[in-house]
């Protein structure tokens, strides 16, 4: 299934996604409540669900529909640096042997088509198109041989970054962690529909017709499966754990022979094939409107 939360005049719900049409699952079964958390809780309302998306239910335009989060708190936000061996490079660093990870807050992140940040402090706000993951299953210690059935879902993040913050130490935490520069959404694709793993599928950034990043979800160094295991050695996975994989070569911190920062009045768009685009209208901070 094709999923989205969202809002449609003032309400919020769960849709599945047919094309340009939404079936309002929330109004028929409304144990789903206004996010996806019910369904991957259990599994037998995400089955009715199912059934009821399948079934030709009643739809709304898909474009009446507003996204939100597909959770609207996740439990944890785990993402993985340096993940793709081409922006490795373009980075300067050291081949990893072991994943880059860092977390992060619930501040930082927003719906798809909400406005991107660019904070009063820094011009150096930078774009990441990843791949995204959804945990249904919980756990720990999980092989990667069975880590593929712990996903709910997959969908688009993009990773906005504060270079100049992100730089200051080792640690990336205060670059990756300003408010809302983290976008996510808005389809959540049920694995059914995709490759294993959602592997093998193209991935883009772009404002309007310029190109930023282009490659493909195969090109990462450690496979979805290969990142639960190593989360879940060290952390117990809980549903609705969200997990960023990591973002191909092409970001504006590395572009020659000067960054390509985003600029307020931009709308970037990160695609990746099979499951949408996620698309930001990036906007100044008003530096008056803290408090």
């Amino acid at each position: 299934m094709r999923l989205m939360a969202g809002t449609v005049a003032g309400r919020g719900g769960v849709f599945a996604l047919r094309g340009e049409a939404a079936v309002d699952l929330t109004a028929a079964l409304p144990a789903i409540g206004a996010d996806l958390g019910a369904l991957i809780a259990d599994e037998a309302l995400m089955a009715a669900a199912a059934a009821l998306a399948a079934d030709g239910a009643a739809a709304v335009p898909l474009a009446a529909v507003t996204p939100a989060l597909p959770l609207a708190s996740p439990p944890t936000i785990f993402c993985l640096g340096l993940n793709y061996i081409d922006h490795v490079r373009e980075g300067g660093f050291e081949t990893p042997s072991y994943p880059a990870i860092f977390m992060r807050g619930r501040n930082s992140i927003m719906a798809a088509g909400q406005p991107m940040i660019r904070p009063a402090c820094s011009e150096q706000l930078d774009y990441e198109a990843e791949l995204m993951v959804i945990i249904g299953r919980g756990g720990r210690h999980i092989p990667a041989s069975a880590a593929l059935a712990h996903v709910f879902g997959y969908t688009v993040f993009n990773d906005g970054s504060v270079r100049d913050f992100q730089m200051r130490s080792q640690q990336w935490t205060p670059g990756k962690n300003f408010d809302a520069t983290g976008a996510i959404g808005p389809c959540v694709v049920t694995p059914d529909e995709l490759p294993p793993g959602a592997s093998g599928l193209r991935i883009e950034s772009r404002i309007g017709g310029e190109i930023l990043q282009s490659s493909t979800t195969a090109n990462m160094l450690w496979s979805v499966a290969e990142a639960i295991a190593t989360i879940s050695q060290f952390a117990t996975l809980q549903p609705g754990d969200h997990i960023a994989m990591g973002t191909p070569p092409g970001v504006g911190m590395a572009r020659r022979p000067a960054p390509r920062w985003l600029r307020p009045g931009e709308v970037i768009e990160v695609e990746i094939e099979g499951i949408g685009i996620c698309a930001s209208p990036v906007v100044a901070e008003d530096p008056g409107a803290a408090g």
